[in-house]
């Protein structure tokens, strides 16, 4: 062992018989008490399909500890699913969980003085706090992904929950009757598990093992899969290893070039918009001021390479056959898109690692770019100063021009949408939704899901500094910065005037001259609001920009 257990701070020493008494309460021998601590975490819980598969794979990776020479500590963290509290005001603790569980989790470890780390988790902000709650504590650590569900099969093809959520504005359109998409809920979902596509959980997986936090070959298995035992296994042996070893640490693993890897991987996949949130948080947690204009300028030299849905149209299970998660950064790497020197979860180099992997398959990972910058644009302009964000893979045209329809609240835009109370060429802009306005950044899948049901997904424009699910498509622009509640341009938006979309060109105007908008700025007041309590008064009261990861605290110190 070439690091001291930091565990031994709770058992060695006369004062430390009455802690050594409540490890015998769990049944803990002498030889128990004497070997390295280890924590076994999970988002397990009955509440999505997401997480309710990873108590037994904890379970399976603290077994292995034990025979690796290690005592695991089983404990788990909380979730909150976006598809469960999508389109209410529950989505306003999504991206809270997130914090919550990154700071549950140092809570419990920093506490308990335990010696590594292994994570479970299943969906959207449960990975991303997991993966933070790693940097941050820096110790021997693994991260694992629980997997994405299997589609389901409808009249022939493969289907997933992202069709039940269009087929509601099918059916508000007339365009499908209520008997189908009865047929459809009960058939889109037959597993446990992530949602399949390239949404917001699969795509964090891919980054995590682009990060190399998870094990290679680990991101794209399906929940389902047998060979999940083998992976959690192997997990609770990795971190023993790296115990031995020393490292790599997480914040070995997390440097700038390998958060440009990250971002090149979501480019080259047409990954979920969340992951500009995501990795600069990750990268906050080391002490890497890492924001949205890095992100944009790593994504525009990303092509695209791999057909994934929503914008394409290959599933997690169809990438897994074709090599996973290897075979995009193998491409990446033959392009020169990505650093070959940054370490694995093994300690060898991403392009040793890339060695013996596979190929592109020329159909979901192609040969030939679908198109020569990354499927996620930043946009910037008088509307957006610093920033926000479109996913452009799958979108037929790039340009868009319509005029402003104005809401305050995710709910006031929704009921609208629902009446087909809007029309072709409007530019829907939902404000006061941002981390610190809303608070809580609410994700607009409901809104955008029937606006493509209803068939008018790219015959509109949406802008809101709140923000997306992974499985968002169409001319849909989140993440606006600087949000409405601390008085971007977003607040400064009337009925019917005209905003330009520009994602070839990356901008995102309003027809409105600097001046006016510099007189309307001076007039602005923020709109009152119910007070705040509980967890949500916290948040606002801490929490930053999304360009900056929308973080709660000021950060790692720089290693």
């Amino acid at each position: 062992m070439t690091r001291k257990l930091v565990s031994r701070i709770t058992v060695e020493g006369l004062d430390r018989a009455p802690h050594r008494a409540f490890l015998r309460g769990l049944g803990l021998t002498d030889g128990d008490i004497g070997k390295p601590f280890i924590g076994v975490v999970t988002t397990q819980g009955n509440v999505t399909p997401c997480n309710a598969g990873l108590g037994i794979q904890a379970a399976q990776a603290a077994a292995s500890i034990t025979e690796a020479g290690g005592t695991p500590f089983e404990f788990t963290s909380i979730s909150v699913a976006d598809s469960m509290s999508m389109n209410h005001g529950g989505m306003r603790f999504s991206l809270v969980s997130r914090e919550i569980i990154a700071d549950g989790v140092e809570a419990v470890v920093r506490g308990h003085a335990y010696d590594g780390l292994v994570t479970f988790a299943g969906c959207d902000k449960t990975l991303p706090g997991m993966m933070m709650a790693m940097v941050r504590l820096n110790l021997p650590a693994v991260f694992v992904y629980g997997g994405a569900a299997l589609p389901g099969r409808w009249r022939g093809k493969d289907v997933t929950v992202l069709d039940t959520y269009e087929a509601v504005g099918a059916v508000m359109a007339g365009d499908m009757q209520q008997a189908e998409l009865d047929e459809l809920e009960r058939a889109c979902l037959p597993t446990i598990g992530s949602c399949p596509g390239q949404f917001s959980a699969n795509t964090m997986a891919m980054v995590g093992e682009t990060l190399g936090l998870a094990p290679p070959g680990s991101a794209t298995l399906p929940a389902v899969d047998p060979q999940r035992a083998r992976l959690a296994q192997e997990a609770g042996r990795s971190v023993m290893r790296i115990l031995e070893r020393g490292g790599p640490l997480p914040r070995e693993l997390v440097t700038r070039a390998s958060l440009e890897n990250a971002c090149a991987a979501v480019a080259a996949t047409g990954g979920s918009t969340n992951a500009a949130l995501h990795i600069p948080a990750i990268a906050h947690e080391a002490g890497i001021e890492f924001t949205l204009d890095d992100f944009a300028r790593v994504a525009g030299r990303t092509p695209l390479i791999a057909d994934m849905k929503p914008g394409g149209r290959f599933l997690a299970r169809d990438l897994h056959a074709a090599g996973g998660v290897a075979a995009v950064l193998k491409e990446l790497l033959a392009r020169g898109a990505l650093h070959g020197d940054c370490l694995t979860l093994s300690g060898q180099t991403i392009a040793d690692w890339l060695s013996s992997a596979p190929a592109a398959d020329g159909e979901v990972v192609r040969r030939e770019p679908i198109l020569a910058t990354g499927g996620l644009v930043v946009l910037k302009g008088n509307l957006a100063p610093q920033g926000a964000l479109i996913k452009v893979a799958g979108l037929k045209a790039l340009r868009f021009e319509g005029s402003a329809r104005v809401f305050d609240s995710e709910e006031a835009c929704a009921d609208v949408v629902r009446k087909r109370n809007y029309a072709a060429g409007d530019v829907l802009v939902i404000r006061y939704e941002g981390p610190r306005g809303g608070p809580g950044m609410r994700e607009m899948l409901g809104i955008t899901a029937l606006l493509y049901g209803q068939g008018m997904g790219e015959k509109v424009a949406l802008l809101t500094d709140g923000r997306f699910s992974g499985a968002t498509r169409g001319m849909m622009i989140g993440y606006c910065c600087p949000e409405a509640c601390d008085g971007g341009p977003i607040a400064l938006v009337r009925e019917g005037e005209r905003i330009v979309i520009d994602a070839q060109a990356g901008t995102i105007d309003l027809d409105v001259s600097d001046e006016e908008l510099a007189r309307r700025k001076s007039e602005w007041r923020p709109p009152q609001r119910a007070p705040l309590t509980g967890v949500l008064e916290k948040y606002a009261a801490l929490v930053g920009p999304a360009n900056r990861g929308a973080v709660t605290h000021r950060g790692g110190v720089a290693t």
